[in-house]
């Protein structure tokens, strides 16, 4: 059966749900529901029928506060979701991987967390290796200032605000000024570095991914003897093409 429309059928109260359940995830998963209301510039009734309706569901929980949260069947769908899309960026990474010899790495950001969906490791035996499904704060990796970079400023800061900022080396940025303007920075050149932020003897070059379902960032780490600035001059552009057929291929999915 055809349906004579030439534009997508859509059913608003759906999309705002969709909308709500995003607004929670990006002010770290929890949220007063006239935090959520201001948020979403809806009335409150219309926010607090939506959010209730999600608590029946499972979507969203109520907490003892009063205060609403992501709930636990989102858990499933997200875990499904981060393989999908881990299965799908393998053959990227593994190109990558062919043209530049370095560990490839794909992570999303899920609440405060930057968190690694797929890998392809190099082939030297000297190579960085992340289990798939680790997470870390971003403040301190390439991958994760390019995910950060992509969310306002004052997004940044209330994450920053509850995560801290952790140093894990010498080189760790800790000065939330200092990162905000590292991130304003990354929008403008395009890519982001981990220079031995995480771990010493290791950097990592990582570019944002335009049009992903979520904010999410592509990877390349190895160690700093081979991971050199004249290298990274290198790995830019092959990360940036990489990331715009790959994003290409998302929006065909």
């Amino acid at each position: 059966m055809q349906f004579p429309y030439t534009e997508p059928m859509t059913v608003r109260s759906l999309e705002r749900a969709f909308e709500l359940l995003e607004h929670l995830a990006d002010a770290g998963g929890e949220m007063a529901l006239s935090d959520l209301t201001e948020k979403a510039g809806l009335p409150m009734p219309t926010v607090y029928r939506l959010v209730q309706t999600m608590v029946a569901q499972g979507y969203v929980r109520q907490e003892a506060s009063r205060r609403y949260s992501l709930g636990p069947r989102l858990i499933r769908l997200g875990e499904s979701a981060s393989r999908l899309l881990g299965a799908w960026a393998r053959p990227a990474l593994a190109d990558l991987v062919d043209r530049l010899g370095e560990t490839a790495n794909m992570a999303v950001l899920e609440g405060d967390e930057a968190v690694y969906v797929a890998q392809v490791p190099s082939r030297h035996s000297m190579r960085m290796f992340t289990e798939v499904g680790r997470r870390v704060l971003p403040h301190c990796t390439g991958v994760g200032k390019a995910l950060l970079a992509q969310l306002p400023e004052d997004d940044v800061r209330a994450l920053l605000a509850r995560t801290g900022m952790p140093s894990h080396t010498p080189h760790t940025r800790t000065d939330p000024d200092v990162l905000l303007a590292e991130l304003a920075a990354i929008r403008e050149q395009g890519y982001a570095m981990d220079d031995e932020e995480q771990e010493l003897g290791v950097r990592c070059v990582a570019v944002p991914l335009p049009g992903a379902p979520a904010l999410a960032a592509l990877s390349v780490s190895g160690p700093s003897g081979r991971m050199t600035p004249e290298a990274i001059e290198t790995v830019v552009p092959v990360m940036r093409n990489a990331a715009a057929a790959f994003a290409a291929e998302l929006a065909r999915v």
